[in-house]
């Protein structure tokens, strides 16, 4: 029997538990620490922190300047490769921003009206003039075409006009080009320790989400963001060290960033990974995850904990699963990431709250456990069902998946796992495997760490008279955990 202690709100103690594991847990639970403005204050520059990866794939970086007269001017510099050295062209983007009322769709965000001016293209070689020219010219409407005559000599530092509000000519759909992200707007305040154990204080941190981009190539143009994609953080006031973040700030279309080597590293799954913070998906889904693999046999364990608000405080349901994985292959897609396929074999489900309770009681019976016995905080066995009809689970299931590691500048290993298709469908066929990632997980545990015994965090033991021990609420500031891998099983 595991046994854990409680103090203040927060898991102080578990007997099964790995130390660095409740560090990560303390700092999830610690969501109080965070603070989001209604509406944002979007005024400076706003980098990314290391090279981006979006469906396609693309590599990219990112430098977006906002004025206080709601003008914007942002960068994007793209890449032929996933450690942003390699530059292949670069778009400056100039418009105007207004902010509106808060997101009725997604909790914690502003949404938000923008207005293109004109888009540049700078190329930084002949491959990439001649590539991107063949696109817009095959595929464009017939303003665009003929956009650069064939054989056209790269000139290094010339820009090309690819969209322009005054004389209404867009040739930028050939390059999947869409500035969707900006009408969904959330800004996150916290503290960072100072680095020096001698050093007492913090410095603030203030990152920038914007919304996500579609994982259909041909549904980005369109797709209005229901969720985020990674943050980019202030110039001023980003964590530390960010090596990439001076370097993407003093960076223009003419000269692109090119980010600091990094060694590759070899997939080492085995061992205990957990959520950095409160993660938001498409369609208003906010979790964290926790699970471990076990490289000796393939098997892999987890839970993931889904909730109703952008700090991860109101839980509604609870999944653990468990199955196996094969053995990882290089992908020939994603330079830098391992194939893998995985496959559920087992799952049980907790509901949370009472939502939950009266949507899985009133689901067809033998499609989701027993019908009519769910209740809060009681976990239940949905393998002999063959999943839960009413959360898209179908057991057993598998999926083809993207996986990276790297290394953060702390020498932290972080886990990178394929996106979830934006559509809410699953990456049950090879030819849906992602091609980007989710937010990274953190290791907290080299060696493969066991999941205790079910242990809700919505209730805790007390004493009947009998002296047997019962389940009594706990106030909604106890209710944080871990989660896992997968978000759907359809």
């Amino acid at each position: 029997m595991v046994r854990c202690w409680w103090l203040a709100g927060l898991l102080v103690a578990c007997a099964a538990a790995e130390p660095r594991c409740h560090q990560q847990l303390r700092h999830l639970q610690d969501s109080a620490g965070i603070a989001a403005r209604l509406p944002p204050r979007l005024e400076g520059r706003w980098v990314s922190t290391g090279c981006e990866v979006r469906p396609g794939p693309e590599f990219l970086t990112r430098s977006y300047l906002f004025y206080a007269n709601r003008l914007f001017k942002a960068f994007q510099f793209y890449y032929w490769d996933p450690s942003c050295r390699d530059p292949s062209y670069s778009l400056v983007i100039k418009g105007k921003l207004r902010l509106r009322q808060a997101s009725w769709i997604t909790r914690g965000a502003t949404e938000a009206d923008y207005h293109l001016h004109k888009v540049g293209i700078v190329f930084h070689s002949q491959k990439a003039m001649r590539e991107v020219a063949s696109w817009i010219n095959q595929t464009s409407g017939s303003g665009c075409r003929g956009f650069l005559p064939a054989g056209r000599s790269w000139a290094p530092g010339a820009l090309y006009e690819v969209l322009s509000a005054k004389t209404e000519r867009d040739c930028t759909a050939a390059l999947g080009f869409a500035m969707h992200e900006l009408s969904l707007v959330r800004v996150e305040r916290r503290y960072q320790p100072l680095p020096q154990p001698q050093q007492s204080g913090s410095r603030p941190v203030e990152e920038l989400y914007l919304g996500d981009i579609h994982t259909d190539w041909g549904e980005r143009l369109h797709y209005r963001p229901t969720g985020y994609q990674r943050p980019l953080q202030s110039a001023l006031h980003h964590a530390h060290p960010c090596p990439a973040c001076g370097i993407i700030s003093r960076a223009d279309e003419h000269h692109p960033p090119i980010l600091p080597a990094r060694a590759a590293l070899p997939m080492q799954l085995s061992g205990s990974w957990v959520s950095t913070h409160c993660e938001v998906r498409p369609a208003v889904l906010f979790l964290t995850r926790y699970f471990t693999f076990h490289g000796g046999n393939h098997t892999w364990e987890g839970r993931y904990y889904h909730y109703s608000d952008p700090l991860c405080r109101q839980p509604t349901f609870t999944i653990y699963a468990s199955g196996h994985y094969t053995q990882g292959i290089p992908s020939s897609k994603v330079r830098g990431g391992t194939e893998l396929a995985f496959k559920v074999t087992q799952a049980r489900v907790t509901p949370m709250d009472q939502v939950t309770v009266m949507m899985l009681n009133s689901s067809e019976a033998g499609s989701c456990g027993l019908a009519g016995s769910w209740s809060a905080g009681v976990e239940q066995d949905i393998t002999p069902t063959n999943g839960c009809l009413a959360l898209g689970i179908k057991l057993p299931h598998t999926e083809y998946e993207l996986f990276k590691t790297e290394q953060d500048t702390q020498e932290r290993s972080l886990l990178y796992i394929g996106e979830r298709p934006t559509d809410g469908s699953s990456p049950d066929s090879p030819d849906k495997r992602p091609t980007s990632y989710q937010a990274p997980l953190i290791q907290c545990a080299t060696a493969p760490e066991a999941f205790s015994n079910y242990i809700s965090l919505k209730y805790v033991g007390r004493k009947h008279a009998n002296g047997n021990e019962a389940l009594k609420p706990l106030p909604v500031a106890f209710l944080l955990f871990i989660a896992l891998l997968f978000l759907r099983w359809d």
